[in-house]
């Protein structure tokens, strides 16, 4: 039973877990996109979200609070000046984990993992966002051009039965 146990330890001492971690955040932050196992993926968003979160803030004491997290003074500045700006206006969710399928080692669970502002296929696979028409604009269109030819065949109408 789990009880309780909120951090996966994936196996390793904790020295061994947080200096890892540490390293795959740097590496995520630099590359923007990293292949990991399932496990290790959802332990890294557990430990990488808040540290974006805390690098909106551009002061001394996030910069430091980030570095004691990162470990790594390229990965650090990365992140304030790139990443940061980019998901000034998202309020969370700035990683994503895509399933690549089985490792073929040992069946373990393999996902991508990438920041969300970063991916530019998906970037540039987004032009509904640009178009504003809506299903019930059209059927007003599509309403209005019928009565157009229903108001004439309707007087039409009215002078065969008084021509009688």
């Amino acid at each position: 039973m789990r009880h309780n146990k909120a951090v996966n330890h994936l196996g390793r001492k904790s020295a061994h877990r947080k200096a890892m971690l540490a390293n795959m955040a740097s590496s995520l932050i630099l590359k923007k996109r990293i292949t990991t196992t399932e496990a290790k993926a959802k332990a890294l968003k557990q430990y990488v979200e808040p540290v974006i979160t805390k690098s909106k803030d551009d002061s001394t004491h996030s910069r430091r609070v980030v570095f004691s997290y990162l470990k790594d003074k390229e990965a650090t500045a990365e992140l304030f000046r790139v990443v940061a700006p980019k998901i000034a206006d998202r309020p969370g969710g700035y990683t994503r984990i895509l399933h690549l399928g089985f490792r073929q080692g040992d069946a373990a669970s393999m996902v991508l993992m990438e920041l969300v502002d970063f991916n530019e296929a998906a970037l540039a696979s987004t032009p509904k966002a640009e178009k504003k028409t809506t299903r019930r604009s059209r059927a007003k269109k599509a309403e209005a051009a019928p009565e157009a030819p229903k108001a004439e065949e309707a007087p039409a109408a009215e002078e065969a039965p008084a021509a009688e």
